[in-house]
Formats: C-alpha cells, sequence, structure tokens
C-alpha cells in the first residue's frame, strides 16, 4: 500500500485537497512523495508544494519546477503537471516562508484547476523527534488535512538534542527527564498533548499521524501498540517505513448490529433467543466490543424496549429504526447514517474519542449469528489495516463466502442507496471483494428456523 493510499488522499474527492505536514522524522520525505502519487482529475501527476517555514535548498531539485515568489504576479505560470515548489526568496542554504496572502491566493488557485497544495509547515532539523515552540507549528487555517509526522528510529534512544529537536520541550510534555530513554509513551504523550503533536491544528481539519521509520518488526510492533492511545485524538494512525514501502493504516472499525427484524419464518424475535445464558444480541454485542470495535451501534426496530433492556448496560450505541418493516437495508441505512451523522456533527475537541464519526470502515454482525468468534473479527480488521480493502469477506472451505463482512467509508454512500430487503452483498459486483480463508464452516450458519437453532445448540454442546 503506497504512502498516498494509506493517508486516504488517493481518490477523486482528494484532488484538490489543502494538506499540512508537521512535526519530524520523514516529513519532507513525506511530503514529496505524496505529491508524486496525487493526481489531477485527468489522472496527471500535479501538485503545488509550499512551506510556511523554512526548507532546506537541497530539496528544491525534487521538484519539476521552483518559483520564487516576492508578489502574486510571481504566480502566473504555475505548471498544470508535474510538481511545482513555491517557496520565498533564497536564504544562503534555505528558502524562506511564504506569506498568508500568497497561502490564501495557493489555496484558490488550487481548488479553481483541481491540484493538491501540500504545505510543509514546521521544522525539524533532521531529527527523528521534535516538541514545537512558542511560534510553532505554521499550520494554515485553510488546512483540510494534518499530517503529523514522528520518526519511530527514537525509539530506545536517550532524549538528547541529537535525536529530538527541541528536546527540553518535549521532556515537559512527555515527563521524561534529558537523558532518560524515549519510550513509546513518551511520543504518545507528546503527540496528544495540546502544545504538542495537536498544537495550531485548525478546528474541521482531518487529522493524522505518521508513525515513521519503522524499518524493523520490532518497530512495527511497538508502533502497532501505540496506536489504540492515539486513536483518542487523531482520525487515524499510519505504520510505516520510506525504505520498505509498507504502509499499514490504523483507524476505528464500527461494528453494526441489525437487530430490528421481525424474524417472520422463525416465529418470534431471534435477536432475543438464548445463547449461552445470554441473549443473542446481547452476545454479539460483546463479542464485537471484546474484539475492539468502536463504535458497537444496534440498529432495533421490533422488540425494541425488550432488545434495549438487554444492552442497557454496555458501552454501546442504540439507533431505533421506525422503517424496520421494509426490510434489511432500513437497518444497514439507518447504522451507517448514523455513523456519517456523528462525522459531520464532530466537535472542536481534540479528542475524537466520543461519537461515532470517526470510523473508517464498518463489520455488519447479523443478530442470528450469535457463535461468530472474536478471532475472525480481528482478522477482518488486520486485513484491512494492510490495504483498506473496499470490502472483505471470510471465504468458507475455498469457495463459500460468508459472514461478517466488513465495509471501507468508501462504500458507505452505496450501501445508503439499498432499498428493500437487501443486505451489502448487493454491492459486491461494484467493489474488488478482498477475501480472507477461513477454516470454520461455522461462519456459514445462521438461525432462520427453529431447527437452525436446534442445530447452533446443539454445535456447541458438542464443543464442551
Amino acid at each position: 500500500m503506497h504512502i498516498a493510499h494509506a493517508l486516504r488522499l488517493d481518490s477523486p474527492t482528494a484532488s484538490n485537497q489543502i494538506i499540512s505536514l508537521v512535526g519530524a522524522g520523514g516529513k519532507s520525505t513525506t511530503l514529496f512523495q505524496l505529491a508524486r502519487q496525487l493526481r489531477n482529475t485527468s489522472g496527471a501527476v500535479s501538485s503545488i508544494v509550499t512551506a510556511t517555514t523554512h526548507l532546506g535548498v537541497w530539496q528544491i531539485p525534487l521538484a519539476d519546477q521552483h518559483i520564487i515568489v516576492k508578489d502574486l504576479n510571481d504566480l502566473k505560470n504555475i505548471q498544470r503537471e508535474g510538481i511545482t515548489l513555491i517557496t520565498g526568496e533564497l536564504d544562503r542554504d534555505r528558502t524562506k516562508p511564504v506569506s498568508e496572502s500568497i497561502i490564501n491566493y495557493l489555496r484558490s488557485y488550487s481548488k479553481e484547476h483541481n491540484l493538491p497544495l501540500l504545505i510543509e509547515a514546521d521544522g525539524s532539523r533532521q531529527k527523528s523527534l521534535k516538541a514545537p515552540a512558542s511560534h510553532e507549528p505554521a499550520i494554515p487555517e485553510v488546512t483540510e488535512t494534518v499530517i503529523v509526522v514522528a520518526g519511530m528510529s527514537a525509539i530506545g534512544k536517550p532524549l538528547t538534542d541529537e535525536h529530538v529537536h527541541r528536546a527540553n520541550i518535549f521532556s515537559q510534555f512527555s515527563g521524561l527527564q534529558i537523558g532518560e530513554t524515549i519510550t513509546p509513551q513518551a511520543v504518545i504523550s507528546m503527540l496528544t498533548h495540546p502544545q504538542g503533536g495537536l498544537k495550531n491544528i485548525p478546528s474541521l481539519a482531518r487529522r493524522v499521524v505518521l508513525l515513521n521509520q519503522t524499518d524493523t518488526p520490532e518497530l512495527r510492533s511497538i508502533a502497532g501498540g501505540m496506536t489504540r492511545q492515539l486513536l483518542d485524538h487523531f482520525h487515524s494512525v499510519v505504520v510505516g517505513s520510506f525504505e520498505q514501502n509498507i504502509f499499514h493504516t490504523f483507524e476505528h472499525t464500527a461494528a453494526i448490529i441489525p437487530a430490528a427484524g421481525e424474524a417472520t419464518r422463525f416465529g418470534s424475535a431471534k435477536q432475543l433467543l438464548d445463547w449461552k445464558g445470554k441473549p443473542f444480541v446481547r452476545h454479539i454485542a460483546e463479542t464485537a466490543l471484546h474484539s475492539g470495535l468502536w463504535p458497537v451501534v444496534v440498529v432495533t426496530g421490533f422488540c425494541a424496549p425488550e432488545v434495549e433492556s438487554c444492552l442497557k448496560d454496555l458501552p454501546v450505541d442504540i439507533v431505533h429504526n421506525p422503517a424496520y418493516q421494509q426490510g434489511q437495508s432500513t437497518s444497514i441505512k439507518a447504522g451507517i447514517n448514523y455513523l456519517e451523522t456523528s462525522r459531520k456533527g464532530e466537535s472542536d475537541d481534540t479528542s475524537v474519542g466520543s461519537g461515532g464519526g470517526q470510523a473508517g470502515a464498518a463489520i455488519f454482525l447479523l443478530a442470528d449469528q450469535p457463535q461468530i468468534p472474536s478471532e475472525v473479527i480481528r482478522a477482518l480488521t488486520e486485513s484491512h489495516t494492510r490495504g483498506l480493502h473496499p470490502i472483505i469477506a471470510p471465504l468458507v472451505l475455498e469457495e463459500r463466502r460468508a459472514n461478517p463482512v466488513l465495509f471501507d467509508q468508501v462504500t458507505f454512500p452505496d450501501l445508503l442507496q439499498l432499498t428493500g430487503d437487501i443486505g451489502g452483498r448487493a454491492i459486491f459486483s461494484k467493489y474488488q471483494v478482498e477475501y480472507i480463508p477461513w477454516h470454520d464452516d461455522i461462519l456459514l450458519l445462521d438461525v432462520d428456523k427453529p431447527e437452525d437453532y436446534q442445530r447452533l445448540v446443539e454445535n456447541e454442546k458438542l464443543k464442551r
């Protein structure tokens, strides 16, 4: 997975994004790699790169065109293809930053011509980590995505100016003393500090951490272990290595449990059937929570008070579907609408860990399959981090696709167009589906009739 895809910046809707990069540990590499990977609406590589801080003159040859701008008249000949680097005047071995008026002009120009605008908004003296001084970072208010870069090669090194730019400030935010070993928790503390990694990020901007320089399996494992805490403050965390061209994207994955149906074939509310001493719907919700899914959204309809009563002490979100009699598509849309509405209703709080809007994908867990194990849910989410595939499903015995199914956020608009008594499989033909092999055909069993329920119970007895 290349870096633009891992950062979700290679979609048509991102063709004219305003992107600022801050932090240390590969910021300039990320900037120019993105510039080479992003394309305009005609499919050509085309990006505008600039900086509100100083750039080293060694970076100038990385662009196809360099414009030194003193006033707006210098911006009449921006190329529509390739990378155009726009800076202030040269000052010995570095360029001067551009002004706010230049940034505003470039924003308008990039929007008009559907060009991405990438801004280096922080200096780091080529160190692996940094903490911002009082005047940093210089993130323009028009920024739509902020990428905070941190170099994982500093983990295990002493906290000194050799490895960290502004080590004294880093010490204040992380709680480490100068000379102490840099730990993953210290990096988390700095990245999530309001005056550290979160400083000066515009309230409506998407916030992403890039844990770069994970060039060994050990560092990749350490970085992966940091993601859960970081996702309480950032929309996404990318763990990667430019040296090996390996990038994994970590985001919250929601669970949507459609528990609204009347179960006319079964004859009673299946979501309330007993499974290991608990109602189906509660067991499924607990499995989702245990598997690390967030938020867990339960869609109710038929027997809504009884279903909600089963869940009242669990940290789940209840969404009522008054149109449940019109088919399962209405419950799918109710769950997806909840995620999308929560996303649009985000506050400017630095915490993104409360509410439903931050899910990068959703797994649908059927209310008549309480036997689904956590292992298959985790396999789906892990596969998603490696490729951000639009749809991921288990393949049982190499031939039969099964539930549960993961749907990436790119599929949400299509899921919202479903009608009648159909589910997410209706959009399988529109996307390339990634299948993960699974050994247990228990995934194929759902409870449609009383004899199915009896078979499920008998199968569980045989396992004991």
